[in-house]
């Protein structure tokens, strides 16, 4: 997939259930939330923070 996104939105960007910080990852396409355990989709370049939205990260 290899989406690419604004580096300095990603500075500001925070998991919105936990507010904490998020990782990038490029070939999935996706933010991730370790504390929350949730991987949040970007689509067209467009980081979608919303929980309803968001993928579980299973162990």
């Amino acid at each position: 997939m290899d989406v690419r996104v604004d580096p300095k939105l990603l500075e500001l960007l925070v998991c919105p259930l936990t507010k904490g910080r998020l990782t990038y990852d490029a070939k999935a396409g996706e933010l991730i939330s370790e504390k929350a355990k949730l991987a949040y989709p970007i689509r067209d370049g467009i980081p979608i923070m919303l929980v309803s939205e968001a993928r579980e990260i299973k162990d």
